[in-house]
């Protein structure tokens, strides 16, 4: 990704920003905050929003795409409303969301709160990514869910790739941001543009089979709109959604003639984004025309509501008391690998899907940490793999320390968020002795371990026939390389592995 923290208005990323606004078509859009953990009578404050920018026509693939992210508590609002506004309602500008309503409501009341009137009231045009996904099950004849999909979930079905959501609870105010914040909040907004792409095909695919000469008429549309007279082309039964397009333009150059220069420069700015945006291709309007909508901010929206639970009111005491049993307490011990418990004396762990992430880097500093067996466990599932393999179920959900009397000292909650800091906190509390020897010495991919013995470059390579493939840059250097006994992946000490050992070497601190 191509991606760009835009910090003030006067940098060469906020010229790079306005630049990129007027050659998009599509733009995906999302928002981060900290997370309030009780109820306010305010809503949380938007710390950044983030901007996918798809450049050129919508024949563009998704990475020809930029990434933006407006750092909003480093940029004085009043001094990029009118950009944002005009964006989320130029009807050149196919905007992406997922659930991005609650986004808006935050996004309004943290511009309002900066003195930017009622903040923003609308987008459009606008798509979720939930109902065009809906839509592609529909074009697909497949069953739709009444339950909705998460964006992990959707993108891993689309596109293939998984989202680790670790990071979306993590302290947003906070600067500066670190590189896995931005990468986080980055990818958030860049797949909402991949996934598009390939419902809009399946969508253009289905058109043209139901109707096989939509494409010719779609390519010479504009040549025969030449010679119509002007009573033929309003006669059109698209004609409205063209003038409605073009009238803010219209409107802004009847201003200039009018008016005075003073007031032209005023209004004209606000629409100065608009103005230099292209209108959409034909074929993405139709599409916006069919699926496409307005996302609306009633009044009732502006208020933040608090949840009146019906039954008896509970004692705030009791509520602490039952806080404070979640809470985590410190590790009593002994584990279940230590060989007073009968185990062989290796620490073992298993990382739950919310910290699934540390697993590999533990793994990385030679510790034994598997996943759990399915992407979407029980409790009980859990608690039976943890008891089944000796292991200590590693995890961030209070909820899980409620079974803890089904396997004593075997369930840890882990109070960093980020995995550097959660690799460090496993290895304090349980006193894990680690060396520069271990490291990088288990499959980072499935937890095995490797075949002893190194493989020449010639049993690498036959090793890796319609498997696995090696750069052939690394034909002429005379590398060892290192198989997993149980996957087969291959390794080897290259720029990758010296790079990662260097790593782990300054989060351990090694050196120290």
């Amino acid at each position: 990704m191509d991606v760009h923290l835009v910090s003030s208005i006067g940098s060469a990323e906020f010229t790079h920003l306005t630049r990129s606004l007027s050659k998009s078509t599509i733009i995906g859009l999302d928002a981060e905050w900290k997370p309030v953990r009780s109820q306010r009578s305010a809503f949380p404050t938007v710390t950044l929003l983030q901007l996918a920018c798809q450049l050129g026509d919508d024949s563009s693939g998704w990475d020809e795409s930029v990434v933006f992210l407006l750092d909003l508590a480093s940029i004085p609002l009043p001094l990029i409303w009118e950009l944002i506004r005009d964006v989320f309602v130029s009807p050149d500008i196919l905007k992406l969301g997922f659930k991005f309503k609650q986004d808006l409501i935050y996004l309004s009341s943290t511009f309002s709160a900066q003195g930017c009137d009622l903040g923003f009231d609308k987008v459009e045009p606008y798509m979720d990514i939930t109902n065009i996904y809906k839509s592609l099950q529909h074009i697909e004849g497949n069953k739709v869910s009444k339950n909705t999909k998460s964006l992990s979930a959707i993108c891993e079905e689309i596109l293939g790739l998984r989202l680790s959501k670790e990071l979306q609870c993590s302290d947003w105010s906070q600067r500066p941001l670190t590189d896995e914040q931005i990468r986080y909040a980055a990818t958030d907004a860049h797949c909402l543009l991949g996934i598009f792409k390939i419902i809009q095909a399946k969508i253009i695919e289905e058109a043209i089979m139901c109707s096989p000469y939509l494409v010719s008429q779609i390519i010479t549309k504009h040549q025969s709109d030449i010679s119509l007279g002007l009573k033929d082309i309003l006669e059109m039964p698209d004609c409205e959604d063209k003038l409605v397009r073009t009238k803010i333009c219209n409107a802004v150059d009847i201003v200039q003639a009018t008016a005075s220069s003073e007031e032209c420069e005023r209004i004209a700015k606000g629409v100065e984004v608009i103005r230099k945006t292209k209108p959409m291709d034909e074929s993405l309007w139709k599409i916006v025309r069919k699926y496409g909508e307005k996302l609306i901010l009633q009044e009732s929206d502006r208020t933040p509501k608090i949840s009146r639970k019906k039954g008896r009111r509970r004692s705030s005491v009791v509520v602490v008391c039952k806080e404070k049993q979640l809470d985590n307490v410190d590790w009593q011990g002994p584990p279940p690998w230590d060989v007073s418990m009968g185990g062989d004396g290796s620490p073992k762990f298993l990382c739950d899907v919310m910290v699934e992430g540390l697993a590999k880097h533990l793994r990385c500093v030679g510790i034994d940490a598997a996943i759990p067996h399915s992407k979407k466990p029980e409790p009980r599932d859990l608690i039976d793999q943890a008891f089944k393999e000796k292991r200590v179920l590693l995890t961030r959900d209070a909820k899980l320390l409620r079974h803890q009397y089904l396997i004593k000292n075997q369930i840890y909650r882990l109070n960093s968020l980020l995995k550097n800091e959660q690799l460090l906190e496993v290895i304090e509390v349980f006193q894990l002795k680690i060396s520069e020897d271990q490291l990088m010495s288990r499959c980072t991919k499935c937890n095995g371990r490797f075949i002893q013995k190194p493989l020449t470059t010639e049993e690498a390579i036959e090793a890796a026939k319609g498997f696995q493939r090696i750069p052939s840059c690394l034909f002429d250097k005379n590398l060892e390389f290192w198989q997993c006994k149980d996957c087969n992946q291959l390794y080897w000490e290259g720029t990758q592995y010296h790079n990662a050992v260097q790593k782990f070497i300054d989060v351990c601190k090694l050196k120290e």
